[in-house]
């Protein structure tokens, strides 16, 4: 099977959906992120021979295309490179006919319908939406984080490990990405440092066995970062223990900060209800409580971020958009249809 290259970065549209003067095109559904839930979303959408657009916003591909193997995707007993399966699913929605800009959202009002959707370069309008924006990285919120971000400190060891060859790192985290990127540093650098703020991990089993087995890992356990310390780029970390006080400095090259995500709502503030942490509050249907308003994948799941779910939210977010338009659509616009 013939692969496309993935989406790659942010280029706005040279085009409008409408010509100076016209209203723009109307679609039947309009996927907003091209993470899993989003291309899945497509896909069935696609499939259902509805006019479907992606926005596909900041990071096309979504998570998986910043992690170096996937091996709990079914269908892959091997495991496959996460941009590999990014681009899977791409190119199977592609094929029935979804169509992805390089564009990303600036606000939306769903107060009328059709639905709009404002991005850096035009307007769409949507009889339905599907949100499938995702969540990001959580901050450490100390010192010298922000100064040295870009330059010792990152998010995305699939990016950025090749540049610590045999050197020291730390990661802060105790979860299934800490650990699993933190395997992967391990390809690179010299020593991986963990700290963890509990005194055991939280990652799935099979990932701590190998990270306790992997001689290059050590860990730190009942620990905080307070501080990154540097001048032109990062040379350590300032740790306290949360159970005696105690404050020490770790030497390090680099800083990989896992320590949960954030979900990209901000956008829906106002306009759909969020629970506390953030997340777009949708039923067991994806449903939103603006009727033909859908979320899918992490947007609205602070639990499990894993690809085969958001995957199959982002199904069903699609077959309720298809019910939505054949039923609710119809029978409360039949007035204008011609006669």
């Amino acid at each position: 099977m013939e692969i496309k290259p993935l989406i790659t970065g942010f280029e706005p549209q040279e085009k409008p959906a409408g010509e100076e003067g016209e209203k723009p095109a109307v679609y039947d559904v309009i996927i907003l992120g091209a993470g899993p839930a989003g291309l899945t979303a497509a896909i069935y959408t696609g499939r259902a021979r509805l006019k479907t657009l992606v926005i596909a916003g900041s990071l096309p591909g979504g998570e998986p295309s910043n992690t170096d193997l996937v091996e709990n995707y079914p269908g892959f007993p091997e495991g496959i490179a996460g941009m590999d399966l990014a681009q899977r699913f791409q190119s199977q929605a592609e094929r029935f006919g979804a169509e992805i800009v390089l564009d990303e959202a600036t606000a939306v009002d769903f107060s009328q319908e059709p639905f709009t959707i404002h991005t850096y370069s035009t307007v769409y309008k949507g009889r339905t939406v599907i949100i499938a924006t995702g969540a990001e990285p959580r901050r450490l919120g100390v010192p010298g984080e922000d100064k040295f971000f870009g330059r010792g400190v990152s998010a995305c060891a699939t990016c950025d490990g090749f540049f610590y060859k045999d050197k020291r790192v730390v990661v802060v985290g105790g979860g299934d990405s800490a650990i699993a990127e933190g395997l992967f540093l391990t390809k690179f650098a010299s020593e991986v440092v963990v700290i963890h703020r509990r005194d055991q991990l939280r990652a799935t089993q099979i990932l701590q066995e190998r990270a306790f087995a992997n001689p290059k890992m050590r860990f730190v356990w009942d620990s905080v970062v307070e501080e990154i310390l540097g001048d032109e780029m990062v040379t350590g970390v300032r740790v306290r223990n949360v159970k005696t006080g105690e404050t020490s400095v770790i030497e390090t090259d680099g800083v990989f900060v896992y320590i949960g995500m954030v979900p990209k709502t901000k956008l829906f503030v106002g306009q759909l209800k969020l629970d506390e942490q953030g997340y777009i509050v949708a039923d067991r249907h994806q449903r939103t409580n603006v009727p033909g308003v859908f979320a899918a994948g992490d947007v609205q799941d602070p639990n499990y971020r894993q690809i085969v779910i958001a995957a199959g939210t982002g199904a069903v977010a699609a077959m309720e958009a298809e019910r939505f338009l054949s039923e609710y659509w119809q029978t409360h616009h039949a007035e204008a249809k011609p006669s």
